[in-house]
């Protein structure tokens, strides 16, 4: 059994199969989540677990070279705007239309139950070498 890092057995799982250049979705409970991409669904109930919890779990694992949010995120949800910012830095903004037309792309997503608006970010993964 696993002491550290992500417990839940169907991410751990997930994480490790993914490459470079693979694309991670971290989403709220209200993201529409295209047909496709794996899906593993951590919702449990309104805000639970946070989006900023699932994303720094997901940071201490994956190595990210690129990531995209929707720009709409800076004036409906500023505290999700600080929190990608600040985890963050070389963050691409896109509108919220094209963000959930390039997730039917993602090779995962992971949903949280955050049950704030525009608490989503597309991951692209890098490789540690």
């Amino acid at each position: 059994m696993k002491k550290t890092g992500i417990l839940n057995r169907h991410l751990s799982g997930a994480l490790a199969e993914l490459g470079h250049g693979h694309e991670v979705l971290v989403c709220d409970a209200g993201m529409p989540i295209p047909a496709g991409p794996r899906v593993v669904d951590l919702a449990f109930r309104a805000g639970v677990p946070s989006f900023a919890e699932v994303l720094d779990g997901l940071l201490d694992e994956l190595v990210v070279e690129a990531a995209t949010a929707a720009h709409e995120v800076r004036d409906a949800n500023p505290e999700a705007a600080a929190l990608l910012g600040a985890r963050l830095p070389a963050l691409e903004l896109v509108t919220h239309e094209h963000l959930k037309e390039r997730s039917a792309h993602a090779r995962l997503v992971v949903r949280t139950g955050e049950a704030r608006p525009y608490a989503n970010v597309l991951l692209r993964c890098g490789v540690f070498f």
